[in-house]
């Protein structure tokens, strides 16, 4: 019993020793949220949290070594961060560039399976920015934090032709038609067509068969949009 409460009072101290020091060296380290935490910054947080979990759940460890590692790791964090910043090539390599998925509404397929995203990822993504039709989008690019940046077409910006009531179109659900060459024959009956009518439609565009398709949606107004497998990178590389 005494060796429980004692050890007990020990984990109770190097909290409130510890914890005060982690907080000045996050401070120290700069705020950022943990979605725009670049990757070394996120490792360095990852090792830091491991460190003080070991050092708090296990009496045994050495306390002095817990507070020499929570000092030296954020000052390794600082000098590869200055370092990064002067040296540009270096920066690049330790961490990721960002990533064309989507241009003019249609979805750069290779360019997604290099950055391992689904066609599912990027329409939950573009969901929460309030974007359900993919012909909105006239650049869509993954950041090198994993989130997406999405520059709309002209005439869905903020201030558009269809507000100035120069034009004025009914808002229709875009809905998955075919995913991967796969068609959802329940979409079809949904919006009252058939795959006769889809076979003509891919005909019109010169797409022999359905297996060229990486993504197709149909708005109620049976309007039809198609990315192929296979689409044409014309936008210039971005960068940092």
């Amino acid at each position: 019993m005494d060796d429980i409460l004692r050890e007990s009072v020990i984990i109770l101290a190097r909290i409130l020793t510890i914890f005060p020091l982690f907080l000045m060296v996050t401070i120290y380290m700069g705020k950022r949220s943990l979605g725009e935490m670049p990757i070394f910054d996120f490792l360095i947080i990852i090792t830091l949290s491991n460190v003080i979990g070991a050092d708090i759940a296990d009496p045994t460890v050495d306390h002095i070594y817990t507070y020499l590692a929570v000092i030296v790791i954020p000052l390794l964090q600082k000098s590869v961060a200055r370092l990064l910043i002067s040296n540009r090539k270096l920066g690049k390599k330790l961490t990721f560039e960002p990533t064309l998925v989507i241009q003019d509404g249609k979805v750069l397929v290779e360019n997604l399976r290099r950055i391992q995203y689904t066609i599912d990822n990027v329409l939950q993504m573009l969901r929460q920015k309030d974007i359900f039709d993919i012909r909105e989008v006239k650049v869509a690019i993954i950041e090198g934090n994993g989130q997406m940046s999405v520059m709309k077409q002209e005439n869905k910006m903020e201030v558009t032709i269809e507000d100035m009531n120069l034009e004025k179109k009914s808002v229709s659900l875009a809905l998955p038609l075919i995913v991967e060459g796969e068609v959802y024959e329940d979409i079809l009956t949904y919006v009252g067509l058939d795959r006769p009518w889809l076979i003509k439609e891919l005909q019109k565009r010169r797409i022999p068969n359905v297996n060229r398709i990486f993504f197709a949606s149909i708005n109620q107004n049976q309007e039809l949009h198609i990315s192929l497998k296979k689409e044409e990178q014309h936008m210039p590389p971005f960068y940092h």
